[in-house]
């Protein structure tokens, strides 16, 4: 097998730009596209989870990436993406549904064989791909407030009042109902004026660590 050798695209410049996060073959033109992996199409190449090396962006979107975060770090990719946008800046996320995992995973009345099967096909959808935590509406909402977006609004696959984020969506959708659809999408507005959410977010860590974060130490 023959591998064409890397070659890192020209730097990019650190302003008045529009993120795309955990790209991986996904090339946006127009976007910087960071990824942790040296991927053809990857403009910059990060663990997002050291920061983010831009200042005053337009936009931060990131397709089904929340995910693959453990919770603490989620979070403060949040706040990551509030400090580099630029005031009335966007962050678009799209990450899968908890509430859809439950509700299409799980049903209590089958046979117990079925139930063993979807023991698995549950627990799957927590640890495969390399998931660390789902998300529901309610969590992540209050976690983009708590890091000073507002407002918070909840959009359908692919649609979008703001222009640069309509039709962005690449990855597969499944079967999903109104009430409960199979990604959240949350698009979240940096305010012209505000910090960030200071004493929300504090409590936010400090729930995090004591109700979940503690349990995973050895």
């Amino acid at each position: 097998m023959t591998f064409r050798p890397f070659r890192p695209r020209p730097a990019v410049p650190r302003r008045g730009v529009r993120l795309h996060v955990g790209a991986g073959r996904e090339r946006f033109e127009e976007w910087v596209n960071i990824d942790i992996q040296q991927l053809p199409g990857v403009d910059v190449v990060a663990d997002v989870t050291d920061g983010l090396d831009f200042e005053d962006c337009e936009a931060v979107y990131a397709e089904h990436f929340l995910e693959h975060l453990r919770i603490d770090d989620a979070i403060d990719f949040l706040a990551e993406c509030h400090r580099v946008l630029a005031p009335g800046g966007w962050l678009r996320l799209s990450t899968p549904n908890l509430e859809w995992v439950l509700v299409t995973h799980y049903h209590p009345w089958l046979s117990d064989e079925e139930k063993a099967h979807e023991a698995i096909l549950m627990n799957r959808a927590f640890h495969g791909w390399r998931h660390r935590f789902l998300w529901n509406r309610q969590l992540l909402g209050r976690a983009l407030a708590a890091c000073g977006f507002d407002p918070v609004v909840w959009c359908r696959w692919g649609e979008s009042e703001q222009e640069i984020f309509a039709g962005i969506e690449r990855h597969e959708q499944m079967i999903e109902t109104d009430e409960h659809p199979h990604v959240l999408i949350a698009e979240a507005r940096k305010p012209e004026t505000g910090g960030d959410g200071g004493e929300a977010l504090a409590e936010l860590r400090e729930t995090v660590a004591r109700d979940f974060l503690s349990h995973l130490e050895d």
